[in-house]
């Protein structure tokens, strides 16, 4: 019962990683608050009975949970997400920020809407909900964030100049909000989750994807949760501003960018001299144009 006594909102709680994350969170002894507005895969409708259903399988379980039906994308829902926890369980100890949107389209047809959308929920939305909970994990001395980043972010992937540039973000964010918040006892990760959900499975099925897909598909949602749990508990105090992946049963700590090569002149530099001696120095030191696919090139374990 890792979690015992503890409060822990899960947003995009409703389906896949999310739910699985609420019902785990749960199973280790925390009361859970169950958000989702229960959107589509890209963001549209809304069905408010999505949450509910994981709170009827978490109290089947024996478990403490309640729902919440706002929404992470605007900043006065996003505080009632964390007055809902207040309300129902008097704190909050634990913020697991999941929710998320994809439209996947090439860069040079996505629109401004296809990009506002995604940033909405994957960036704003994840400032949003941290940014409520901040005080009061900062009067009771504790706290713990965790984001769900993505390697489309990390690494890099075809048509997703949106979504990939708001989970890098997510990455930075984390970070900055470890650096600012350490000294309050609170902790933040971030963690790119490998699972086949709804998300996923909108990856167009061409013979070329049908390696990839067969592969995700073995990736389980609740292969995720146990790491999310060991970073949420107070054995987990002493990892804070990391990026992690989990990949079926993989766990894996990623690097964040650090300077690889540098190159001086006392007298400065001209443009001239740049073309002619630094970019060739630095070309083999230069990232090749890969996505998450070609640098985890061995089947998940």
């Amino acid at each position: 019962m890792l979690l015992e006594g503890k409060v822990v909102i899960v947003t995009g709680a409703g389906n896949g990683i999310g739910a699985e994350i609420a019902k785990r969170a749960a199973a280790a002894g925390a009361r859970v608050v169950v958000n989702d507005v229960g959107v589509s895969a890209s963001g549209e409708g809304g069905d408010p009975t999505v949450a509910g259903r994981v709170v009827e399988a978490i109290a089947a379980d024996g478990g403490t949970a309640v729902a919440s039906t706002r929404s992470v994308a605007d900043w006065d829902q996003a505080h009632g997400i964390v007055q809902d926890a207040l309300d129902a369980f008097g704190r909050i100890d634990v913020l697991i920020n999941n929710a998320g949107i994809l439209r996947d389209v090439m860069f040079h047809r996505m629109s401004r809407e296809d990009f506002d959308a995604v940033d909405d929920v994957n960036l704003r939305g994840v400032f949003y909900v941290s940014r409520a909970a901040a005080p009061h994990f900062k009067s009771q001395g504790s706290g713990c964030y965790v984001h769900m980043t993505s390697s489309s972010g990390l690494i890099g992937n075809f048509a997703q100049v949106n979504y990939g540039s708001t989970k890098l973000g997510v990455a930075a964010l984390s970070k900055c909000i470890a650096l600012d918040m350490q000294k309050f006892g609170v902790t933040s990760n971030a963690i790119a989750p490998f699972a086949w959900t709804r998300m996923v499975a909108s990856i167009p099925d061409t013979p070329e994807n049908r390696h990839r897909i067969a592969v995700n598909k073995r990736l389980k949602p609740e292969l995720i949760p146990p790491f999310v749990v060991a970073l949420a508990s107070d054995a987990g105090r002493r990892t804070s501003g990391q990026v992690f992946g989990v990949r079926g049963n993989e766990i894996i700590l990623f690097s964040q960018p650090r300077p690889l090569r540098c190159a001086q002149s006392k007298e400065g530099w001209t443009a001239e001299a740049i073309v002619e001696s630094v970019l060739p120095a630095f070309e083999g030191s230069y990232y090749a144009l890969e996505r998450s696919s070609d640098v985890f090139s061995w089947d998940p374990v």
